[in-house]
């Protein structure tokens, strides 16, 4: 991906949208090829720290024992300590996946936070990850875990081949966001079986505009028109021909 490409495309995404009543996110839009995703090996799932904000605020729950709860209070959006959990029947469990992006889970207690949330948290992706950091000792500083958490976003794919992830939003420095862009897409090339030839195109849009494809040059619309040219002139083309058959058949006759 060349980053002169991704400025041009993200001076396109901006000179072409609307203004709105709130902050638009600036999502990255991935197209790949030649994947399958029955095969578990092929699909994508994976954390990605970007470099900087993401635009947007994630919201981090704390699932602790005594020894972190303190902590977490004062750090996450919700503390919920393990004496709590017999509260947090299907309906609450349910409720608190959907409020909230990122679980923290004090590693000792894991046993428990899995009987209790595992069946509503699993099947939505929701289980504090140790590949993302959430799983963390009693003696963790959570400060730097949900600063982090802040700047991490979960680049997979679900149903169909496509990557789509917010990269920063419209009020952010372009050079953020660009960095933020170039550091998603060379990471997800490493996941990739293929690399590079696993991605057909990469896009770029706000929330509520016009997807730009990344590349894609202005020019390609005019050589397109000239490859329709010579397809509009062969009427004429067959029409002088028959015309210069037109005497040899009446020789014939």
């Amino acid at each position: 991906m060349d980053k002169s490409q991704v400025t041009q495309t993200l001076k396109k995404v901006k000179e072409n949208s609307q203004k709105r009543n709130f902050v638009q996110s600036i999502d990255l839009i991935i197209n790949l090829r030649d994947i399958d995703l029955k095969k578990t090996e092929q699909a994508i799932n994976f954390f990605h720290t970007l470099h900087y904000s993401k635009g947007k605020k994630s919201k981090v729950c704390a699932l602790v024992g005594p020894e972190l709860l303190s902590q977490a209070k004062e750090v996450c959006d919700l503390a919920i300590s393990v004496d709590e959990f017999p509260k947090y029947q299907k309906a609450e469990a349910k409720k608190l996946a959907t409020d909230y992006d990122f679980f923290i889970a004090q590693a000792t207690i894991m046993p428990k936070v899995a009987q209790t949330f595992g069946r509503v948290f699993g099947p939505k992706g929701k289980m504090p990850n140790p590949k993302a950091g959430c799983v963390v000792p009693p003696n963790a500083n959570l400060k730097p875990l949900y600063e982090k958490l802040q700047k991490t976003t979960k680049i997979q794919t679900k149903n169909d081949a496509i990557i789509q992830t917010i990269v920063g939003n419209e009020e952010m420095k372009d050079e953020e966001v660009i960095d933020n862009v170039m550091t998603t897409y060379d990471d997800l090339i490493h996941h990739l079986p293929s690399g590079k030839n696993n991605i057909k195109n990469s896009l770029l849009k706000l929330t509520m505009g016009k997807a730009f494809q990344i590349g894609k040059k202005e020019e390609e619309k005019e050589t397109e028109k000239e490859k329709k040219k010579p397809v509009k002139e062969k009427p004429k083309e067959e029409a002088a021909e028959k015309a210069e058959e037109q005497p040899k058949e009446e020789k014939n006759e």
